[in-house]
């Protein structure tokens, strides 16, 4: 016969036990709970992965092209704003891509459709 010890638990947790354990007596319940606690994640969990779909993939995509046409406009336009008379080969490579982007975020962007990202 198993060794029998006694737990004191509040009145207010064995209410709890006995309104919800069912045709179970008290010890019985108990450890049902405590094996399902501590048994590993079931196999249903450890399979819903969730995946981006494509269209969340070109939405993030266009964000971000977005997010760097937005930089480099600040920088352009800071640039211009310290006064810098002379045109460097940097900056019309610069202002190049700025436009090749612009085209591309342009001609790309689906009407509606946005995409937000979560950070944990």
């Amino acid at each position: 016969m198993p060794e029998k010890r006694m737990v004191i638990v509040p009145a207010e947790l064995v209410r709890k036990i006995d309104e919800n354990r069912g045709d179970m007596n008290q010890a019985d319940f108990i450890e049902f709970l405590i094996d399902s606690r501590l048994k590993e994640e079931p196999k249903e969990k450890k399979e819903t992965t969730s995946y981006a779909t494509k269209e969340e993939l070109r939405s993030f995509e266009q964000d971000i092209k977005k997010l760097l046409k937005g930089f480099l406009d600040f920088f352009v336009a800071y640039g211009m704003e310290l006064g810098k008379t002379t045109i460097s080969p940097e900056f019309e490579e610069l202002t190049s891509k700025l436009h090749i982007l612009e085209k591309d975020l342009g001609s790309a962007e689906p009407e509606g459709k946005k995409a937000t990202i979560k950070w944990k």
